[in-house]
């Protein structure tokens, strides 16, 4: 149980007025602009989602223009951040506001969390930094100050741990200033209170933590346990007919729904080229076909996402004729390539070009 919650937050205001980090999104009250920066920060650093932030507010500034963007803009100002369910939800919600809620951000806690795509944590950061209701926002920084400051043992990646720190969020809530307190609990975990080697020397909290008395603090957070990481295997083709090369469009509920990706071969394990060329997959592909010529076979890529691990080989093909096969694949002009979106993968190879 925390103690003296009163002191703390007056510490942590006083610690964020010093400290805090100035961001585009910080000075607004817009809970759209809340959203989207709340969205974009799910899994991504703020040095990254940074300058995507400014790039889709310049293109979306509202829920309007946001709602009424074809799916594959949407995607391509994504690209590069990952975790793509994110830009599908976000288009989905601004729907939803624009159809169900006359194109104007709800303002109730439920209604925000009704949207798509919208959790606990991102419904309480809207309501508080846009509208000052008193919800706590518990993120992985806040999970680890809590943690420490408790010595709470019991996991967070648990259903358990997850209704119990959110309560202890809720008790050392500044319910006069919850906009400000969030924020400052964010800050401190991401530039205080850090998951390795944090200054506990000088951290203003030092006599209120009970992870510092005890001589704990790289215990904290506890987890349950790691999730199971698979290995996958991809082989790209990037293949070229005259002036035109070939995507196909990731439809399946798997990784990077909705993107754009050259033909390919996975594979159940690492396959050397001669060994791929005899495959059914690589016949159907370029068996019938004459005059194919492998421009470039470019080195093996490691891609590394939260639960898979993508081992992915590329290669340069060029064509004279289309068969069937090829034919199925959406055809476009080389030169109009950057106008659909890809991975970061992909997007990688062709940096290589």
């Amino acid at each position: 149980m925390l103690y003296s919650p009163d002191k703390i937050q007056s510490i942590l205001r006083d610690w964020y007025d010093a400290n805090k980090r100035e961001l585009p999104w910080r000075e607004v009250t817009d809970p759209y602009k809340i959203w989207i920066s709340e969205i974009i920060l799910q899994q991504t650093r703020v040095n990254q989602g940074y300058d995507y932030y400014l790039r889709f507010i310049g293109r979306f500034p509202d829920v309007i223009s946001l709602a009424s963007a074809d799916e594959d803009e949407v995607m391509r100002y994504w690209q590069g951040l990952g975790y793509y369910s994110r830009a599908r939800n976000l288009h989905k919600a601004a729907k939803q506001i624009t159809h169900t809620f006359g194109g104007k951000f709800p303002t109730d806690y439920h209604e925000v969390l009704s949207l798509s795509g919208v959790g606990d944590y991102t419904a309480a950061a809207i309501c508080s930094l846009a509208y000052k209701q008193p919800y706590a926002v518990v993120d992985g920084n806040v999970y680890r100050v809590l943690s420490r400051l408790t010595t709470t043992a019991t996991p967070i990646d648990t259903s358990a741990g997850k209704k119990e720190f959110a309560a202890l969020a809720q008790q050392l809530l500044d319910t006069v200033h919850p906009d400000i307190h969030n924020q400052a609990m964010m800050d401190f975990g991401a530039l205080q209170c850090t998951p390795a080697n944090p200054d506990c020397v000088i951290c203003p909290l030092k006599d209120y933590c009970l992870a510092r008395q005890s001589n704990t603090v790289s215990q904290f957070p506890v987890k349950q346990g790691k999730n199971l990481v698979t290995n996958r295997y991809f082989h790209y083709f990037h293949i070229t007919c005259g002036e035109y090369t070939y995507l196909h469009k990731r439809e399946a509920d798997d990784i990077w729904k909705n993107l754009y990706e050259f033909p390919l071969i996975e594979t159940g394990q690492d396959t050397e080229f001669g060994e791929l060329s005899a495959s059914a997959e690589f016949q159907s592909l370029f068996g019938t076909l004459t005059g194919v010529k492998i421009l470039r076979t470019f080195p093996p890529m490691k891609h590394v996402l939260s639960h898979r691990v993508i081992y992915a080989r590329f290669y340069r093909v060029r064509v004279s004729s289309e068969n069937e096969c090829i034919s199925s694949f959406l055809r476009i002009r080389t030169n109009e390539l950057n106008r659909y979106a890809v991975s970061r993968l992909t997007e990688r190879y062709l940096e290589q070009d």
